[in-house]
């Protein structure tokens, strides 16, 4: 689905031929609807397409424009009475909501971007996303996500919503060989780890981890080499470039070669921000949470508990 893809406009600009300058001037006039995240400004794929469709047969001159950091930070604005709603977050399952949500509610238009869960919340205390999902487990209460939003949003009224359940722990190379069987065998001297970025669930579970069995980063070999999602922790282990990783099972489970130690319940859970415009979409996506028919598309990947889905956990 055209949704679930964005650009930068580095990327932009390599595949129309043009200069960044044309890409952030596009965008300033809203020739290219655009919203950011981070310090990053995206299009969604259907947006480039329908510009590259109108500029057919023309030509665009290049403008100078000020810099990037001058542009508004801030999501894209309403277009002819639709309004994009950004939803970070990496797991298929928000690819499955953002397709319900442009059957099931009008005036709105989800944009994807793939945002790991810190930076995410970042990003809507910047008021740069609508909907943010989050895995960050606190390890001196063992509680998910809840002391995090405390911490972030501060002085904001938010709502934190149950998308699922799944199992974290580690991507071990087939058969185990070097007979890992929890965290702290993380702290064995020769042990190669990849790891995750930085404001990824994952890196903020094992560096709870690590903290709670008193095992230093900087004794890990390969603490430092990253990857941007779980399935590229679990090939590298699958290949034997790592010896660990930690990760969720389901990404075991389509690498293959790698095998999964359960180590942790961990809960997905929605963040939407309780402002009066809103409110009627808040509604109209609790609705999907809760339809039988997305539970139905949701059990059928293998590793989801969705015993909670769509309970409201915690509100302000």
């Amino acid at each position: 689905m055209s949704s679930d893809i964005s650009y930068t406009t580095e990327e932009i600009a390599k595949m129309l031929k043009i200069s960044k300058l044309t890409v952030y001037d596009l965008i300033k006039k809203g020739e290219l609807p655009s919203y950011r995240v981070g310090k990053q400004m995206r299009v969604d794929a259907a947006d480039l397409e329908a510009y590259k469709q109108r500029a057919k047969g023309t030509r665009t001159a290049s403008i100078p424009v000020q810099a990037a950091d001058n542009l508004p930070l801030s999501a894209a604005p309403a277009m002819n009475g639709v309004r994009p709603l950004v939803v970070t977050g990496q797991d298929i399952s928000l690819d499955i909501l953002v397709k319900y949500m442009e059957k099931g509610i009008p005036g709105v238009r989800p944009l994807r971007a793939y945002v790991g869960s810190l930076d995410s919340l970042i990003a809507m205390y910047r008021g740069e996303s609508d909907i943010v999902s989050t895995h960050l487990l606190d390890g001196d209460t063992g509680e998910y996500n809840i002391p995090y939003i405390r911490k972030l949003l501060v002085g904001s009224s938010y709502m934190v919503v149950n998308l699922l359940s799944r199992q974290a722990g580690l991507y071990v190379q087939k058969g185990n060989p070097l007979g890992l069987g929890g965290w702290a065998d993380l702290g064995r001297p020769g042990l190669r780890l990849m790891n995750r970025e930085k404001g990824s669930g994952a890196r903020v579970l094992l560096d709870e981890q690590l903290r709670l069995h008193s095992i230093r980063p900087q004794q890990i070999e390969g603490y430092e080499e990253e990857q941007t999602n779980h399935l590229g922790v679990a090939g590298k282990v699958a290949s034997g470039e790592a010896d660990v990783g930690v990760g969720i099972e389901k990404a075991a489970a389509i690498v293959g070669q790698v095998d999964f130690i359960p180590l942790i319940q961990e809960r997905y859970d929605l963040v939407m921000l309780k402002k009066p415009e809103n409110r009627a979409w808040i509604g109209a996506l609790l609705d999907i949470l809760r339809s039988e028919e997305f539970r139905k598309e949701l059990q059928t990947i293998a590793g989801y508990d969705l015993s909670r889905t769509g309970e409201v956990l915690f509100e302000t």
